[in-house]
């Protein structure tokens, strides 16, 4: 799989990235998450994302791939969740790397991400200083951001991360037009979450109370006429839209199947979309945007 350039951060990055979630919790055996783990890394997968709050989704990338370390680019995210600590202090920040380096079994961590900070507790400065740290002791090689809205507009107008996550798909195409240019600018990495957006197209009828129910909401606004019917076809046109957006560096996606994402890997094999369709998905979202900020 193609590898590109992570910002000016020195790191290679597959174009999709595993998103690590589904292996936290019981729905895989030991051996299945075993398996799924490997063979990610097997196809060119080489950046894993996880975070404090996925279940056992670093204990289990300490288990099962820690012996690859070379193979992969490892990024979590951290804040919260650590016994003894209030969440979101200076102290909890750097508790919480030194956790995560034990719990995935490796001396450094190549992103870790400030997950969802609140507004008022960046601006505060105190996280931001902790992470710092840990990247000066060379337990961290890069300070990040995980989030949206004035939190993501705060993180790269501050000069302090050398990467961000933010939402990326067909209906949250808000930070294309600002944030996450002036991201590239800046020389930051960029690492696109929900590329499927929650996969809206699988539902006829609208979702409530599913995750997807408002891009749900918003792809049917946007109306676009594509030419396209199935989940598949819808999957393909989104996944390859988010992959060659040209601010996006690399686009998670999450699975308990590796069949899937040997799909999803077919799919980008074709390339960038199509210009004229490419244009038409980003025509459908501005014309229809009606205050669509990045959802949470």
């Amino acid at each position: 799989m193609e590898k590109r350039e992570f910002g000016n951060t020195g790191l290679k990055v597959s174009q999709v990235g595993f998103g690590a979630g589904h292996i936290g919790g019981n729905e895989l055996t030991e051996n299945e998450a075993s398996i799924l783990l490997n063979s990610v890394l097997d196809l060119g997968i080489n950046l894993i994302d996880t975070a404090r709050g996925y279940g056992l989704s670093e204990e289990r990338i300490g288990k099962y791939i820690s012996r690859r370390r070379k193979d992969f680019i490892l990024s979590t995210k951290i804040g919260y969740g650590i016994p003894g600590y209030n969440d979101w202090t200076y102290d909890c920040i750097i508790a919480g790397v030194d956790e995560a380096l034990r719990i995935m079994k490796t001396d450094y961590i190549d992103i870790v991400h400030l997950h969802s900070c609140p507004i008022g507790t960046l601006e505060y400065g105190g996280v931001i200083d902790a992470l710092l740290k840990t990247v000066e002791a060379g337990k961290v090689r890069v300070a990040a951001y995980s989030g949206e809205n004035n939190e993501l507009g705060f993180s790269i107008g501050s000069g302090r991360f050398g990467s961000v996550e933010t939402s990326v798909n067909i209906t949250e195409q808000y930070h294309l037009d600002n944030l996450l240019q002036e991201a590239k600018s800046k020389g930051m990495g960029v690492i696109a979450k929900r590329p499927l957006a929650n996969v809206p197209w699988r539902f006829e009828q609208q979702p409530h109370g599913d995750y997807s129910e408002q891009y749900w909401l918003r792809w049917k606004k946007m109306d676009l006429d594509l030419g396209i019917n199935s989940v598949k076809d819808w999957n393909e046109t989104a996944l390859r839209f988010v992959v060659f957006t040209d601010v996006v560096d690399c686009a998670i996606v999450g699975t308990s199947n590796i069949n899937h994402l040997k799909e999803n890997i077919k799919m980008i094999n074709k390339g960038p979309l199509p210009k004229d369709i490419y244009y038409k998905i980003r025509t459908a979202f501005r014309k229809n945007n009606d205050g669509w900020m990045g959802q949470i």
